[in-house]
């Protein structure tokens, strides 16, 4: 219930912010006097593509630690915190980054990266995880999730959906009044978008809206196995990657929020593979044995 509500409050708040800004910019006048403004349309789409895709990406750190209970370390107080801070500094090292915080949190087998920046990153991982893997095995997750961050996973991804977002908007609005204009060619007093307009808009963006999720999903998976070949890199050996994506093979992963499931090191596949933010973990050993990534 707690994610439900975060995840409902944090989207109407977005929304809230992009509709005043679109209304102090101007630019959601794009059918002002029954024509459709195609420059103030592509703006209008920008700005609701990519605001929404980057104002997340700017509180991703924060809602991540509010949606699964994350327990920054800020001073470690046993043997295991001590040694998960001293694996991501070194590893941060190695990748030439900046370290991230460290945090752990009450779950099932899982761990994620995620943050603005390379230089104001997160790292956590689940009590799980540390219960159900080696030493070895945990700091090739911590590897992978670092890999992440050096990649500039976070902000790539971002990049993508409000790309795609920004076409689901435009495309979907131009579709509309075409429609509606069909619908009301006879119709020559009536100004403003019709119903015809508001429906076809609806019923495009859902679908656009699926199909642009299969976009971001590949580019998802493909950032898989960069990571995977980053952690190998890191470690300076492929093996305890391997042996660690065995291991959650053979593991019930923990669920993560929605708006983070992409950044977790495991996810399920199925028969939805083209909706999967993970590839299956077969492939995915398979890459790093054939040294591909």
């Amino acid at each position: 219930m707690k994610r439900i509500v975060l995840f409902l409050v944090t989207n109407m708040a977005i929304m809230l912010v992009l509709g005043i800004t679109v209304q102090v910019l101007g630019i959601n006048q794009f059918m002002a006097g029954g024509n459709l403004n195609l420059t103030m349309l592509l703006a209008f789409s920008a700005v609701m593509g990519f605001g929404g895709s980057f104002i997340s990406l700017m509180m991703s750190k924060t809602i991540a630690k509010w949606s699964t209970g994350a327990r920054v370390i800020e001073q470690p107080s046993n043997d295991m915190e001590r040694w998960l801070v001293s694996t991501v500094q070194r590893l941060a090292q190695r990748a030439n980054i900046a370290m991230p915080e460290v945090a752990l949190y009450e779950g099932a087998p899982n761990a994620f990266a995620t943050g603005p920046s390379k230089s104001n990153s997160l790292v956590a991982v689940s009590t799980g995880l540390l219960q159900s893997m080696t030493k070895e095995e945990v700091e090739a997750v911590l590897a992978h999730e670092v890999a992440h961050v050096a990649n500039g996973d976070m902000v790539t991804l971002t990049l993508i959906q409000g790309v795609v977002n920004t076409f689901v908007f435009f495309l979907a609005r131009v579709v509309g009044f075409l429609v509606d204009q069909a619908l009301r060619k006879n119709d020559s007093e009536s100004s403003g978008p019709g119903i015809g307009y508001m429906v076809t808009v609806i019923v495009m963006e859902i679908t656009l809206g699926i199909l642009a999720s299969i976009i971001v999903m590949y580019f998802s998976r493909q950032r898989e196995f960069r990571a995977d070949s980053g952690a190998a890199h890191l470690m300076g050996n492929r093996q305890p990657m391997i042996s660690a994506l065995r291991r959650l093979g053979g593991l019930e992963s923990g669920a993560l929020p929605s708006q983070m499931a992409a950044s977790g090191i495991a996810g399920k596949g199925g028969v939805m593979a083209l909706f999967t933010s993970h590839p299956p973990i077969e492939q995915r050993i398979e890459a790093l044995q054939n040294n591909r990534g």
